[in-house]
């Protein structure tokens, strides 16, 4: 098995793929015990929409465009990571908990790592399919997913916000977990746009120090 960061075209069908039926055997499994197990099924649902959603598109795009296994590897990661947080709702999650007391904390901040994690695990793939889709120079393919991102946290506190105050304002306050933090929207969509910054620098830097090689 041989781990790229790059398209490799020989791998055009999934069962030639062992790093992807691992990845998918491991978040089916881990993916079925949330549901089962969390203590708040009507969350859980409401969390794994968006969940659902990006397991279609990466069905239905696979035969037209395959990520690189590095870029499958950081969105496998980020589904983890929000998978878990759903289990329990975000600001109960059990790892949470345990940072928040090692650290002395006000508060639960999974769902910050979670945010965080937003940025820094899909930049990349995003960046992937700017650069190989599309005819703009290099500069916006490490921009463009950055910008993204602040515009997909933005638009997820809109959902957040139309869920709690429209359509399940029973479900509203847990659904948003902002544990009392007026500011938890605009914090949210901070640590994402730092997660993608960090991410598209590396990546920048590191290519550029391979061309002075």
């Amino acid at each position: 098995m041989t781990f790229t960061f790059a398209t490799d075209k020989e791998h055009t069908h999934f069962r030639q793929s062992p790093l992807l039926i691992a990845y998918v055997v491991i978040f089916g499994l881990f993916w079925t015990y949330t549901g089962f197990t969390s203590s708040d099924p009507k969350n859980w649902w409401l969390e794994n929409t968006l969940t659902f959603t990006a397991i279609i598109f990466l069905v239905a795009f696979y035969k037209h465009f395959r990520f690189s296994d590095f870029s499958y590897t950081c969105i496998f990661l980020y589904l983890m990571l929000h998978v878990y947080g759903s289990q329990h709702n975000y600001a109960l999650n059990p790892f949470g908990f345990w940072v928040q007391e090692q650290l002395d904390l006000e508060r639960n901040h999974y769902d910050r790592l979670v945010h965080f994690g937003f940025g820094f695990f899909l930049a990349y793939p995003m960046h992937e399919v700017f650069k190989r889709v599309t005819p703009m120079r290099p500069f916006f393919t490490y921009a463009l997913p950055v910008e993204l991102t602040v515009s997909m946290g933005a638009f997820y506190e809109l959902m957040e916000w139309a869920v709690a105050d429209i359509f399940f304002p029973a479900r509203g306050m847990a659904f948003l977990g902002t544990q009392g933090d007026i500011w938890d929207a605009q914090k949210d969509i901070a640590v994402a746009l730092l997660g993608a910054l960090i991410t598209m620098s590396a990546v920048g830097f590191t290519r550029r120090k391979e061309k002075r090689l």
